[in-house]
């Protein structure tokens, strides 16, 4: 039985890895077990590992769930100065995509559910009821 997961991206430097996936985030590490590691829980039980390391080449891109996939791009430009990525959509897929990379080259990308009740739903089974 699986109940958990993780994945892992690695750095060059750690305080600046650590520092751009804090911004990227929106919150500070929620495990840091030793030097060069530090981990967030994204949703219960699903855990995104930043290791100091031997970068990894033409792994991901890790997907995350947003509600607003324009409004979380314009964000990361802000904040983190990456370059203005395409968002895509198909026919029959029931979400919007977008990838980009950090500076160490990890591919990264948010997806956005466009039925909104669904969006909804998924987020009350993941996290519970909470408001969006």
């Amino acid at each position: 039985m699986i109940f958990e997961m993780t994945t892992q991206v690695r750095v060059a430097n750690i305080e600046e890895g650590q520092k751009w996936y804090e911004a990227l985030l929106n919150k500070k590490a929620d495990f840091t077990p030793h030097e060069g590691f530090a981990e967030w829980e994204l949703i219960p039980g699903c855990w995104l590992q930043v290791a100091e390391g031997t970068l990894s080449e033409g792994n991901g891109p890790l997907r995350l769930g947003v509600t607003n996939i324009e409004a979380e791009r314009e964000r990361l430009i802000e904040v983190l100065r990456i370059d203005r990525f395409e968002i895509h959509s198909r026919p029959d897929v029931p979400v919007k995509w977008g990838t980009f990379t950090d500076p160490w080259g990890n591919r990264l990308g948010f997806f956005e559910y466009l039925d909104k009740g669904e969006e909804q739903e998924r987020i009350k089974t993941i996290k519970g009821t909470i408001k969006v």
